[in-house]
């Protein structure tokens, strides 16, 4: 016959089995819980990439009472329902037609966008590994006093140095050009701060080993440094680059010019009319962003995590 299961035993064994039907529910719960926020916040994506492929009558049906206008031009009360649809009845190409092949004015925004965030993105991380070595190599009251202005000026908004940034592009005589936007941008301290605080976390050891045999402080930074700084070096570009595709307030203040501003800043200056190119307009425009995060997706998130030790 088989012992009887101590009274103890049971009760801690029952404890165990709700412990882990509580878990698995509270479990459950959270991922139907982020699983809703998560369809909500790709519904307005869903929804601009599927209404790109309308024709323009199904779409100015869908929503053409909210681009009414009376004759004055201003707006009109909306007393229809705004049908919002994610599949369209006849899949269209007409709008892409337009934007690619009619409307050159959309591929020259696009093309100046490329133009104003390649080089702030490529230079920023240049100029940022070089001057976050410095910080992380050597130290001294005025080594901490200029990496605490750096600290100062990322946590200021855009709006706060637009200001002093046109003036200096005035007396520079760089207003209405693309060095407007480049200096700014290449100068950031945002790509500093982060590449930073991840060289510090490098070992000490490891470049005084390499100074005993004989590397200089350019073969420290350039075969050391930087392959261990691959993954924040990647985490800063691809954080560069969405903040400054997504940029609208300094073309709109240092770039008088409209034929410069970039595609961020016409999609605010589409013809109501043209509702369907707006729609591929827009989709057109996040293709690069949704490339750039899912093609580094693995590299930002390490970049992030990592500290910058010596993994191995």
């Amino acid at each position: 016959m088989k012992k009887p299961v101590p009274p103890e035993l049971r009760r801690a064994i029952r404890f165990k089995k709700r412990k882990k039907i509580y878990e698995n529910m509270r479990i459950s719960i959270a991922t139907v819980i982020a699983a809703f926020f998560a369809i909500l916040f790709l519904m307005p994506i869903v929804l601009t990439i599927t209404n790109s492929f309308m024709s323009s009558s199904e779409i100015s049906a869908n929503y053409g009472s909210v681009f009414a206008t009376n004759d004055k031009g201003g707006k009109v009360y909306i007393s229809e329902k705004v049908n919002l649809k994610f599949i369209p009845d006849i899949v269209s190409f007409s709008q892409y037609t337009t934007v690619l092949l009619k409307s050159p004015e959309y591929l020259l925004k696009f093309w100046n966008s490329v133009i104003l965030v390649g080089p702030i993105v490529l230079f920023q991380l240049i100029v940022a590994s070089l001057a976050s070595y410095g910080f992380a190599r050597y130290s001294g009251k005025l080594r901490s006093l200029v990496f605490f202005s750096y600290v100062i000026l990322m946590l200021m908004p855009y709006q706060v140095t637009l200001v002093p940034n046109y003036l200096v592009a005035e007396k520079l005589n760089i207003l209405n050009t693309y060095w407007a936007i480049w200096l700014p941008g290449i100068f950031s301290p945002f790509a500093v701060y982060l590449l930073t605080k991840f060289m510090k976390r490098i070992p000490v050891g490891v470049m005084e080993a390499a100074q005993i045999d004989g590397a200089g402080e350019w073969q420290i930074y350039r075969l050391i440094c930087m392959p261990l700084c691959k993954g924040a070096l990647c985490s800063a570009a691809i954080l560069v680059f969405i903040d400054y595709w997504n940029m609208v307030e300094q073309p709109l203040i240092l770039l008088s010019d409209a034929e410069m501003h970039p595609l961020s800043v016409f999609l605010s200056k589409i013809n109501s009319g043209e509702i369907g190119l707006a729609f591929a307009v827009a989709t057109i425009y996040m293709v690069p962003s949704l490339l750039v995060f899912l093609y580094g997706e693995e590299y930002l998130v390490d970049g992030i995590t990592y500290q910058g030790g010596v993994k191995g």
